[in-house]
């Protein structure tokens, strides 16, 4: 059988290296509106966020939101929507992507806890849904298949 990586690769896969930290979570770098953060990739979050406190560094555009965040360790938290912005994970990109921004200090304080260093957001299963995510573990990879937009704004695949 052949290897992951190449059977991916001729399916259009973008792969994008990720390191697991001294806590076991996914820490992946990705870029927002051009400027490079640090992320958990977690398979659970529903959504991709980002702290309060990066809104100004990711140059966001967060309105009020009268949805209320919950996580582990935390529950009813306010959040605000960051809408159209750009993200990218490697050579994988999303031109119009939505990001909702929370108070992130509960899981930065936990990474401080255990000697690991602070993020700047999640990212969460909606990245993996919207790129058909295969993770790779044992490598240490998150593929994302290549889409682009279509005139009528429906994404398609090659």
């Amino acid at each position: 059988m052949k290897n992951l990586h190449d059977i991916l690769k001729k399916e259009n896969y973008k792969k994008v290296k990720f390191k697991i930290t001294k806590t076991q979570h996914l820490l992946i770098k990705a870029k927002i509106n051009g400027v490079m953060g640090n992320f958990i990739l977690d398979t659970g979050a529903s959504n991709s966020c980002v702290g309060f406190e990066s809104v100004d560094l990711f140059l966001l555009e967060a309105k009020k939101s009268k949805t209320k965040a919950s996580g582990a360790g935390a529950n009813g938290m306010f959040t605000q929507l960051a809408s159209k912005n750009q993200l990218q994970l490697g050579s994988w990109k999303n031109l119009d992507f939505n990001l909702i921004v929370f108070d992130l200090s509960h899981v930065n304080e936990a990474l401080m806890q255990h000697k690991s260093k602070p993020v700047h957001g999640i990212i969460g299963a909606d990245v993996l849904m919207k790129g058909k995510g295969i993770i790779d573990y044992f490598n240490h990879y998150l593929y994302l298949k290549h889409y682009t937009f279509s005139t009528k704004n429906k994404q398609q695949y090659h």
